[in-house]
């Protein structure tokens, strides 16, 4: 129940000091200068807490946006892979700079529209326009942190990107390789200066295999026995399996035999030294870092005379030919190591010819 005290200050004005005791329930108290807005106050906290929507509210007028971000980035965060921290701590700083000042109770979705705007609207330190796909990005980097906020601290009720709209993606670039360019591009490779290009392409050609992926591979990973490569760090933080076949396999194999012996990478790259900067011996300093393939990969690219193509790109050419080879999208998802079929979508319309001798077959099997 609620008791209300009323009481004379030094200085002889009067104000309302409110208890509100309930079983089960930490005390509440508050003071006020007008007995109505004591009054009042008295009714809803006490409704509140009855319904269970007191303290929530209480802890959301406690902790700041900032607090929550501080607390995503240093105790969330680490469980995910090293990729996911540095983009997602960039995106969750960025949210920061615009709401860290206010309540998590003061912030809605009226806040978070504005800012979604002005991702939408302004341009990067370098200059560029951030496209519908970025902006989404960072609003799925803090709509977890709000999950977590209201599902395991406690510290909201709801959260308010629920009521925030995600900017349209435009639809998904299908951009692969003809036979033609294919085989020039492939040719292009094999005669590059750099020899790991051409495997690293032919991997990503065979494998679907994203360039970090490619690029980090470990020897320790690949499993010549069993013809497959297993990845345990990828977009999705979920381990995958990647079979090995064909003219990759034995691409690969070739590669193996002039394998650096002090590297564990497959392509990898000149040792950066830190020693200098820290003062630390090199042995402790040394890091391995793999290849950086832009450069031949940018002259292959001019010598095949190959437009509007990138790196990335070598992964739609995998599914893509999936696809026309009648590929179902789920196992053109489970090559890619995709969660969900919406990502894949984009590769229906080259299964057709797939489609429709699956439906006819079942036409001729129902019908005779």
């Amino acid at each position: 129940m609620a008791s209300i005290r009323k009481r004379t200050n030094q200085d002889g004005s009067v104000s309302y000091r409110v208890d509100v005791r309930l079983k089960g329930f930490p005390p509440q108290r508050a003071t006020f200068k007008r007995l109505t807005d004591a009054k009042q106050w008295a009714t809803n906290t006490e409704s509140a807490i009855r319904e269970n929507r007191y303290f929530k509210t209480a802890e959301a007028r406690k902790h700041t946006f900032k607090d929550m971000v501080d607390r995503y980035i240093r105790d969330v965060l680490p469980m995910k892979s090293e990729h996911a921290q540095k983009a997602q701590k960039a995106q969750l700083e960025w949210w920061k700079s615009q709401l860290g000042d206010y309540t998590l109770a003061d912030v809605n979705a009226a806040l978070i529209t504005d800012c979604r705007d002005k991702l939408l609207t302004t341009e990067t330190k370098r200059k560029r326009q951030r496209t519908p796909a970025t902006v989404v990005r960072y609003m799925a980097a803090l709509s977890h942190a709000f999950s977590v906020a209201v599902n395991e601290w406690e510290w909201m009720e709801v959260s308010p990107m629920r009521r925030v709209k995600k900017p349209k993606e435009p639809r998904g670039r299908v951009r692969y390789l003809s036979d033609n360019e294919r085989k020039r591009l492939l040719e292009a490779c094999r005669n590059s200066n750099n020899k790991n290009l051409y495997p690293a392409v032919v991997l990503a050609l065979s494998t679907g295999m994203r360039q970090g992926e490619v690029m980090g591979l470990k020897w320790d990973d690949v499993d010549f026995q069993r013809g497959r490569i297993v990845l345990h760090e990828t977009k999705n933080d979920e381990r995958r399996v990647v079979p090995l076949a064909g003219h990759a396999f034995d691409v690969l194999k070739e590669h193996s035999k002039v394998r650096h012996l002090k590297s564990s990478l497959v392509f990898p790259g000149r040792r950066k030294p830190e020693a200098k900067v820290r003062g630390l011996s090199k042995s402790e300093t040394d890091i391995e870092k793999p290849m950086d393939l832009r450069q031949p990969w940018l002259a292959a690219l001019k010598e095949a005379k190959i437009d509007d193509f990138r790196f990335h790109d070598l992964r739609h050419s995998t599914a893509s030919y999936l696809a026309m080879n009648g590929a179902s999208l789920a196992e053109i998802a489970e090559v890619l190591g995709h969660k969900t079929l919406q990502m894949v979508k984009r590769y229906a319309h080259l299964s057709e010819a797939h489609t429709a001798s699956v439906v006819s077959r079942m036409n001729d099997k129902i019908f005779g």
